[in-house]
């Protein structure tokens, strides 16, 4: 236990500033030891002592000039003073623990894809980690002013760099976007080895055109763009994946967004040597907001989920 640290004044029966003092004396071998050790004057410490000992009415060191001795009774009051200040320690540090246990309201925003497939599997469990927390979520598909609408955090989930703003920005994750199919439709139609090969097969767009080209790319830098015929259009990934796992066609998707489906084998990735761009996912946040004890843990736990591979 640092004693200097515990030397701060308490009343009581007894005054603990004392009991320091004695066991830090005790301990350093001597008056001179104690003072430098707690960074108070030889006289404060010999003379607190010397009170000590008064109001208990007994010796507790035999001391003079070439000597510092315990007493039996002070050998054995300073195994009592020790245990006392230990547990003095800890009642502080359960205290201090307290108040900076991450607490109070987070209000958060996202779109809804964001909201679905990332934040719904994650926030039970932050919920759990910080019982004192308030978790609120605000789901929309606007593009909220952070700072003015009050949010201490918004997940971002783009294409392209987020312009600087003068918010803090934490990226979280970066993941491919894969082109996948349904087994049922590969036995069908083939299994493109080669992205050229794609332009022969049915695709499950994004956007609001009834046409759609895809840039694939490899670990070496290669892209090449390809055009599948048009089976279906959409602008959101549940329909899209959906869709893919009914056998209409293949489709681009981020990673993260088909697990599951990847993982049961309802879908298959497809050129597993090529992904179509990749999507990033950064967290956002004002910079004062982002200070408070429940919004830093809310951040580190969302960044450690969200980093773990798809």
């Amino acid at each position: 236990m640092d004693s200097k640290s515990t030397y701060v004044y308490f009343a009581g029966m007894l005054n603990l500033n004392d009991l320091v003092l004695f066991a830090t004396a005790v301990e350093q071998g001597g008056f001179a030891a104690a003072s430098r050790r707690l960074g108070v004057p030889k006289s404060t410490v010999s003379k607190r002592v010397a009170a000590l000992e008064d109001e208990l009415g007994v010796r507790l060191i035999h001391r003079t000039s070439r000597s510092f001795v315990l007493t039996d009774t002070g050998q054995a009051f300073h195994e009592h003073a020790r245990a006392a200040l230990i547990e003095t320690e800890a009642a502080e540090s359960v205290v201090r623990r307290r108040a900076a246990e991450p607490s109070g309201r987070v209000r958060m925003t996202c779109n809804v894809p964001v909201a679905q497939e990332y934040l719904a599997p994650l926030l039970p469990e932050l919920a759990r980690r910080y019982p004192r927390l308030h978790l609120q979520l605000d789901v929309s598909d606007r593009m909220v002013d952070v700072v003015q609408d009050g949010y201490d955090i918004a997940v971002r989930s783009h294409f392209a760099p987020l312009p600087d703003s003068g918010l803090i920005q934490r990226q979280a994750s970066v993941e491919d976007i894969v082109v996948v199919a349904a087994p049922a439709y590969l036995a069908e139609r083939g299994e493109p080895r080669t992205p050229q090969e794609l332009a022969g097969h049915d695709g499950l767009l994004t956007g609001q055109s009834g046409r759609g080209a895809w840039t694939l790319s490899d670990a070496a830098g290669a892209t090449v763009q390809v055009e599948p015929q048009p089976r279906m259009t959409a602008n959101e990934g549940r329909v899209l994946t959906a869709a893919a796992v009914a056998g209409m066609g293949l489709t681009c998707l981020p990673a993260k967004i088909c697990r599951a489906e990847l993982g049961d084998g309802r879908l298959r990735r497809v050129l597993p040597d090529w992904h179509a761009g990749r999507v990033t996912t950064t967290l956002v946040m004002p910079h004062r907001r982002g200070q408070l004890p429940g919004v830093r843990a809310t951040v580190e736990f969302l960044i450690e989920c969200l980093r773990e591979p798809a």
